[in-house]
């Protein structure tokens, strides 16, 4: 089969032929038809990764759309969202014409957005709706602030907030393109990142309820401070860096709350029922990720510009069958 191989830690992988997969038990054979470049993928390629680094050659991607080809447990046909721990754990991943995809890791999806525009949302959907339903507990009427709110995680919680019922939802931007995604996305108001903490801090305004951060740095270190009270911060990233600076006075004063959050603690069914609303609301129009496909063939320049954040959106593999 085509797919995109990883020869080499830290360089882009490029399209060759490999070997197909093989079902086994509590496995299913998917024919994959949209998967997204994401950071993690990056991440895990590069070889420096907490995971430890993956054994080559390998299959990149963490997460796709695809047809069930071949299964015990999902009719063939079918088709699914899925998730892989490619880089993570031995094994290839989703940048490929197929994929052994464990069964538990399916989610039958029902008709609405396109193949591609269900990759790009994915497991961003996931994080963007459980950070504001299972960890902040967001209720109507609350104001969120979304760091990073042009990336994909942004967007959907943006507009994951918006349907949820939130009074106001406030996006912090680095970029043009980046105000552009967010406006689209469904915030009331966007404010312009700075690397000046007393000056972001002014810029927020405030208070907020929840604040979404998969940002951390200074952008989390003036979101504490404009919480409201009983405010929490729920944090799942740090793109900005690994370290933020609160102070033990604001957050006591407030009775304010540091939160953590990630999808690896999610069941299989608490992942499904997230990504199944996300994508509801996605036919609806309600929920939007902004991306663009490319193809196998420039899945290289593909994969160095999202190294490089040279992209207008989430970059989206489509494999149909043309070579």
């Amino acid at each position: 089969m085509r797919a995109a191989v990883l020869h080499t830690h830290g360089e882009p992988p490029t399209q060759a032929e490999h070997p197909d997969p093989v079902a086994g038990a509590g496995r299913s054979i998917v024919r994959v038809t949209a998967a997204p470049i994401v950071p993690l993928d990056l991440l895990c390629a590069s070889g420096t990764s907490y995971f430890g680094a993956p054994a080559l050659p390998y299959v990149p991607g963490v997460q796709g759309v695809g047809v069930v080809e071949e299964s015990a447990t999902v009719a063939p046909g079918t088709r699914v969202f899925f998730a892989t721990s490619a880089g993570m754990a031995p094994g290839d991943g989703s940048l490929a014409e197929r994929a052994a995809v464990p069964d538990g890791d399916l989610v039958a999806l029902e008709p609405g957005a396109d193949d591609a525009a269900v990759a790009a949302i994915g497991l961003s959907g996931v994080a963007g709706w459980m950070t504001l339903t299972l960890r902040a507990r967001l209720q109507a009427g609350e104001r969120v602030l979304v760091l990073g709110g042009g990336g994909a995680v942004g967007q959907v919680a943006i507009g994951a907030a918006r349907v949820l019922g939130a009074g106001r939802v406030v996006a912090v931007v680095r970029s043009d393109a980046s105000r552009a995604r967010a406006v689209d996305a469904g915030a009331h108001e966007v404010v312009a990142l700075s690397t000046d903490v007393d000056e972001l801090t002014a810029r927020l305004g405030g208070p907020y309820d929840v604040v979404i951060d998969p940002v951390f740095g200074v952008a989390a270190t003036a979101a504490s401070r404009v919480l409201a009270e009983g405010g929490r911060l729920v944090n799942l990233g740090g793109s900005s860096g690994d370290e933020a600076v609160f102070s033990s006075a604001v957050l006591r004063s407030k009775s304010a709350s540091v939160l953590g959050y990630t999808n690896n603690a999610l069941t299989a069914e608490q992942r499904q029922d997230a990504l199944t609303a996300v994508l509801q609301h996605a036919a609806a129009g309600a929920i939007r990720v902004a991306h663009e496909t490319v193809t196998l063939a420039n899945v290289a320049s593909a994969w160095e510009r999202q190294a490089a954040g040279k992209t207008s959106g989430r970059l989206v593999l489509t494999l149909r069958g043309d070579r």
